[in-house]
């Protein structure tokens, strides 16, 4: 019996001690033949991120700052919370620019066969991509509730505005931003987000 209560003893202890390392502490974690992970924040990000590990675990874990250190062999990786930088990929969507509701909304919407109409349709530069938010933020301007989106379509961007089923309400909005002196927009078939 006395055996019994030592390895239980054993067996509980090992996985709260092994548990005791905050979040980033395990992800700089030297493994061999791998790269090493630095990580570089302040100390309200450190609580932030390793608040939820600590309560859960044992009051007494080291809430030791990170600190920053490079082998010239190594890959380093940064995790900065302020940046909210987003990669460009193919056929990435970006979310519509309207309030939290309606993006819930969209996100949760299904996919359909509708109509877009394409206000800006640009090369695959920076200088595009610059172009093409601009159209998005000066259609945004006019008409808030709609979504608007940016696409890069290999090997070009674009900008896209509304979600419609029929082609006259796309006609409706393609007079409309022709009006505003969009004369190269079209309306486009595809697969549009509509919420159910």
């Amino acid at each position: 019996m006395k055996h019994f209560i030592q390895i239980l003893v054993l067996c509980i202890g090992i996985p709260m001690g092994a548990g005791a390392q905050t979040f980033t502490q395990r992800l700089q974690k030297t493994v061999a033949g791998q790269g090493k992970v630095t990580i570089h924040q302040s100390d309200s990000i450190d609580q932030l991120v390793n608040t939820t590990v600590l309560t859960a675990k044992s009051a007494t874990a080291p809430t030791t700052k990170p600190t920053a250190t490079s082998t010239p062999s190594a890959t380093s990786h940064t995790n900065v919370a302020s940046t909210t930088s987003k990669p460009a990929t193919p056929h990435a969507e970006e979310t519509p620019d309207t309030t939290a509701i309606s993006t819930q909304k969209m996100l949760r919407g299904q996919k359909v066969m509708g109509y877009r109409v394409q206000a800006f349709a640009g090369g695959n530069s920076r200088k595009d991509r610059q172009q093409a938010e601009q159209v998005r933020n000066s259609i945004k301007s006019h008409y808030p509730n709609v979504p608007v989106y940016v696409h890069f379509y290999s090997p070009r961007w674009i900008c896209r505005v509304g979600n419609y089923r029929t082609y006259e309400e796309a006609h409706q909005m393609l007079v409309s931003l022709r009006a505003l002196g969009f004369e190269q927009a079209t309306i486009v078939k595809g697969k549009i987000t509509v919420a159910h």
